[in-house]
């Protein structure tokens, strides 16, 4: 086949979903089938679920930051930069690259898979001084802060300074929310011994969510077991509570209580990628509304999968959509390749149907509790568990060399206390790292289009 009319593949985003798609594609066609584009800012996959431990130290930033360039069989076109815009009709993407140009990349096939964004509410102060947790540098910037409270609760001379330097709260008791009061709640514990002027009694970390219960998908028994491994360290759990206002220096909360803190942690939920309200298409809760077989109706050669689709669970039923978890985004990855691939090739599709391999939460040294196929476990063996389960989830033999390196350094030697000079810069709140003004509006992307396409002529 000649090397000009291959079909074209884009596939946005580089996530769990997009890179799982890419890798499979690689796999299953010849180089003369089709042309292969991965349109991403970042030229790595990142395990976000091990996230909560960059923050806290135990695992290096490099670890789970997957390459995507390290290895030279790879034939993907990587296109570095953000899709902003796609024209359904005239089968354009747009896309700003990281030098801030603005492209138009033609498809045959698109894949969708842009990711989710920390979703926010409009609470006054929220994105002015919350911090985030989901990037890499997200996740280095707020160990960097953690820290430097400690340095400067040391150093100042004023007690109710000092006092709200050493409060944390963190908003969200889903699994990225609690994961992260545990693993910093530890890092503080361990780290406020080597501050012998500080009184380990003024550390509090709060752990706040307006739902009833903490992370119900563990079930009764399991929730209630993390809850109490939570409070015997000494974290204060709130539910049925949000926040009514943030400040530089103070937190409402929605019951009415105000909390002296330079702290605040947002992770309660996401939401679709703003991508998708640029398509002018249906959605289901901000979610793009797709087939069982992740084809978006209506419109040929376009697929969508991971956090911005609601892909139907069909081994639930019941109009049930899947979950925006990596365990799903994974299998939807492959599945969805196997499906461009029918489709290329004239082959009917397949509809995607997986059962939940369960659930595990990673609190820290000892502490965990895990759900693996319907057995409950808690402890050491649900730590081998959680741990075993996202060792065996990273893509490559490097990555898993790294992470299990580090934690058995973390294990023997246990943890370090060292800022690496992030906090000398520019902010680092949550409107500094989600660019969400970026993307356009349908009818901007329907008249750039059509503009570069007067001009082109």
């Amino acid at each position: 086949m000649d090397t000009v009319t291959r079909p074209r593949i884009l596939v946005v985003g580089a996530g769990f979903a997009g890179v799982e798609c890419v890798r499979r594609l690689e796999r299953r066609l010849t180089p003369g089938e089709a042309e292969l584009m991965l349109v991403t800012p970042m030229s790595y996959q990142l395990y976000l679920p091990l996230l909560p431990q960059v923050a806290s130290g135990v695992l290096t930033p490099q670890s789970i930051a997957i390459s995507l360039r390290r290895s030279e069989k790879y034939r993907t076109r990587i296109i570095p930069g953000g899709a902003i815009g796609v024209d359904l009709r005239a089968k354009v993407c747009v896309i700003r690259t990281v030098a801030g140009e603005i492209v138009d990349e033609p498809y045959d096939y698109i894949v969708l898979a842009p990711g989710s964004v920390t979703r926010t509410f409009d609470i006054p102060g929220l994105t002015d001084h919350a911090f985030g947790l989901k990037s890499l540098a997200e996740a280095a910037y707020l160990r960097d802060h953690v820290i430097s409270q400690l340095d400067l609760a040391d150093a100042c001379t004023d007690p109710a300074e000092r006092a709200s330097r050493l409060q944390f709260v963190v908003v969200g008791g889903g699994y990225a929310g609690t994961e992260t009061a545990a693993c910093l709640q530890r890092l503080t514990h361990a780290a406020v011994k080597r501050y012998p002027r500080l009184d380990p009694g003024l550390i509090k970390w709060h752990l706040i969510d307006i739902a009833p219960k903490l992370m119900p998908e563990l079930g009764e028994k399991l929730g209630r077991s993390a809850h109490e491994i939570l409070t015997r360290r000494g974290i204060e759990i709130s539910l049925g509570v949000s926040i009514a206002k943030a400040g530089a220096e103070e937190v409402t909360f929605t019951d009415g209580r105000v909390v002296p803190t330079r702290t605040l942690i947002w992770t309660a939920g996401v939401v679709a990628s703003p991508l998708i309200g640029t398509l002018d298409a249906e959605t289901v809760r901000g979610r793009l509304a797709v087939n069982a077989d992740m084809r978006l109706p209506g419109h040929d050669g376009v697929f969508a999968l991971g956090d911005s689709a609601a892909v139907p669970d069909l081994a639930k039923g019941d109009d049930a959509v899947c979950p925006p978890t990596a365990q799903h985004a994974l299998r939807q990855g492959r599945h969805v390749a196997e499906n461009v691939i029918a489709a290329l090739r004239g082959r009917p599709t397949r509809p995607y149907v997986h059962h939940d391999l369960g659930l595990v939460v990673d609190l820290g040294g000892t502490d965990a509790v895990s759900k693996p196929l319907g057995y409950e476990l808690h402890g050491l063996p649900a730590q081998a568990v959680a741990r075993g389960y996202h060792w065996s989830a990273l893509r490559t033999g490097v990555a898993k060399t790294r992470v299990m390196t580090n934690w058995l350094l973390n294990a023997v030697a246990g943890d370090d206390f060292v800022r690496t000079g992030f906090q000398a810069h520019r902010p680092g709140k949550l409107r500094d790292f989600e660019y969400l003004d970026a993307y356009l509006t349908p009818e901007q992307v329907r008249a750039h289009v059509a503009e570069a396409g007067r001009a082109a002529r």
